[in-house]
């Protein structure tokens, strides 16, 4: 099995002008923009894919059109939550079936379980299928947060070899770090920080909106580069802090919309940007030419 490194881009579902059906040519077009700027991973229905608002057999359809448009040419990450733990199986499985590389999933959310719980959640997965599961802590959303002794002993279970957290906080990265774990930033804001302190990785809606950039951000880090890292990291810092401050799915799409590559706008009620936040949006993405 590949070990995952590098810049993995939560990708953005494209959908419709109206939002109510998923654009298949656009999902590939912009599935060949991450690849064309050299993204390392792809992770479809996450977050920034908006799965909570797709409906089961979306999901479905975009892991396998992914699958296949992709087609090894990057490492291939799907996200296979459900509250459930019989539809989060069904759904890993699925993934499995299609060629996934990993799978990203967070702990049951809303009206969760206690922590034995949602170790038995990972477990009865684990034990479902046979690739490695990134563990996905977004406390804030899902109400459980995965600790760093937590994470530990998750490790335990056979397939658990990696950890997603998007908590922001640099000083949880670097006690997650010392858990022998394979831990991958997602806080925008972070994202220069936690390279520097260890992360083999982020997985990250920003590089949707510029991907080159975080892709050269990666690179520079480590490659010792660390002045040209700073001066990239501080043009790409203000567009990351808009997106970690703001409604995050409308944001990050809306600076994806403007960056050229079309995903159109987020699924209701969702709603997009004010013209104010437009102009902040507009301001913070200039010193990336945007």
């Amino acid at each position: 099995m590949k070990e995952l490194r590098g810049i993995c881009v939560a990708l953005c579902t494209p959908f419709t002008e109206d939002g109510e059906k998923v654009d298949e040519t656009a999902l590939k077009n912009h599935i060949d923009s991450m690849l064309e700027a050299g993204v390392h991973i792809i992770l479809v229905c996450g977050g920034t894919g908006e799965f909570a608002y797709l409906r089961p057999d979306e999901r479905r359809r975009i892991t396998e059109i992914a699958s296949k448009h992709i087609n090894g040419r990057a490492a291939f990450m799907v996200q296979t939550s459900a509250i459930n733990t019989s539809d989060a199986i069904e759904y890993a499985r699925h993934a499995e079936g299609e060629g996934a590389d990993c799978l990203l999933i967070l702990p049951p959310y809303f009206e969760g379980p206690d922590m034995e719980g949602v170790y038995y959640h990972y477990e009865k997965i684990s034990e479902a299928i046979n690739i490695p599961i990134m563990v996905y802590n977004i406390p804030v959303h899902s109400g459980i947060d995965i600790t760093p002794p937590f994470f530990k002993r998750l490790m335990e279970i056979d397939n658990i070899k990696y950890i997603k957290d998007s908590t922001g906080d640099i000083i949880r990265i670097q006690e997650l770090l010392t858990t022998g774990g394979h831990v991958f930033n997602g806080g925008d804001p972070i994202a220069f920080f936690s390279l520097l302190a260890g992360c083999p990785g982020c997985v990250w809606g920003a590089p949707n909106a510029m991907p080159r950039e975080a892709v050269e951000l990666y690179n520079h880090v480590t490659s010792g580069e660390l002045d040209e890292a700073k001066r990239l990291w501080e043009r790409m810092f203000p567009a990351n802090l808009f997106f970690w401050t703001h409604v995050y799915n409308a944001a990050v799409k809306a600076a994806t919309n403007l960056s050229g590559r079309k995903v159109g706008p987020c699924r209701r009620p969702v709603l997009p940007l004010t013209e104010t936040e437009m102009a902040e949006l507009k301001k913070a993405l200039e010193p990336l030419g945007i």
